[in-house]
């Protein structure tokens, strides 16, 4: 029996001796830990996504409401915004054409998408509207007042998460209200896919204000039930061109005949 102690002792000693070793070649094998999370980048992460969801929401909401716009070294002006049940919309612009002398309705339908002349002092005649495409096409550069797109087109892209957009949270601009966030491109191209700036919604999803470098939009009333559809501010005509955001050129008086010329 002690010849069998010994032989166990001399075979488990190896064994006892070996031990940590193999526990510490195990446990340095193991993977590194990952490094923690950058609370930076879930923070811009979360404003992404919460902007995505207001947008969405504003895309669902059909309302009527008004907007003042207003812009530095012009008067502030108020903007009238329709979207209605059916996923048409209408904008009224006081000023939105020739140079701020002229008003203009931009209107997308079931027929396609439409600028719309209104009676205004630099432009007497009676409302009319022309037809610049389909529903989703763009409005060509020169006639288009721009004001409208943060209502309209714009919820697309801040849905979009593919789009090149850099999200944070930020404070309300003065007069407006509602939960608000920095908007930037990531893109290098010059024709961003929209202004950068800073974007606001209450938590229905209504836009309560934007700011821009092209000026601010604020909410001014509560809004109001929507309409099943909207209706175009007056009859479509052919034989004239959409109005042009800029003011006309001034005629030469050189080109006009002089006094007393028969």
């Amino acid at each position: 029996m002690p010849v069998l102690i010994r032989s166990a002792g001399r075979v488990l000693g190896p064994l006892v001796f070996a031990l940590p070793g193999l526990l510490v070649a195990c446990t340095s094998e193991q993977p590194p830990s990952p490094p923690p999370s950058d609370p930076g980048v879930v923070e811009v992460d979360a404003a992404r996504d919460e902007l995505a969801a207001l947008a969405a929401a504003a895309q669902d909401r059909h309302m009527v409401t008004q907007y003042v716009y207003s812009r530095a070294g012009q008067p502030d002006r108020t903007i009238a915004f329709t979207s209605a049940n059916d996923g048409s919309w209408r904008v009224d612009v006081p000023g939105g054409a020739l140079g701020g002398t002229a008003d203009v309705s931009m209107a997308a339908t079931a027929d396609g998408l439409f600028q719309c002349a209104l009676p205004s002092a630099g432009r007497p005649e009676s409302a009319s509207c022309v037809r610049l495409g389909e529903r989703d096409d763009a409005i060509p550069r020169r006639s288009d007042p721009r004001v409208q797109h943060p209502l309209t087109d714009w919820l697309d892209v801040l849905t979009d998460r593919r789009a090149p957009l850099a999200v944070a949270p930020a404070s309300p601009p003065e007069g407006i209200t509602g939960t608000c966030y920095s908007v930037d491109s990531t893109s290098a191209s010059l024709n961003a896919p929209l202004d950068v700036g800073i974007y606001c919604y209450d938590r229905d999803g209504t836009p309560t204000g934007v700011r821009t470098a092209a000026g601010t939009l604020r909410l001014a009333a509560p809004p109001g039930p929507a309409p099943a559809t909207v209706q175009l501010a007056g009859p479509v005509v052919v034989d004239r061109d959409p109005l042009d955001t800029a003011a006309p050129p001034t005629p030469d008086p050189s080109d006009s005949p002089s006094a007393g010329t028969p």
